[in-house]
């Protein structure tokens, strides 16, 4: 089963929390300031990301989602 990691960056306050607490290091702060002027976080190695949720559950701003994706269904 396929998932897709997603960060709404202009909720993201940057407080760092899903960065601490990531166990593959996948976040980090960006050098870009988001429309509320934060610094939000970001996914910088997406690939190591095992979707354990850990981010989405520590999120104060509930900014982190992990969704599930349809599977492929056509033949």
């Amino acid at each position: 089963m396929a998932y897709k990691h997603f960060i709404d960056v202009d909720r993201c306050k940057g407080c760092g929390l899903c960065v601490a607490v990531c166990p593959k290091n996948v976040l980090e702060i960006s050098d870009e300031m988001n429309k509320m002027g934060y610094y939000p976080a970001y996914q910088a190695r997406p690939q190591d990301c095992i979707f354990c949720t850990t981010c989405c559950i520590m999120c104060p701003d509930v900014a982190i989602t992990i969704t599930k994706l349809a599977e492929d269904t056509a033949a």
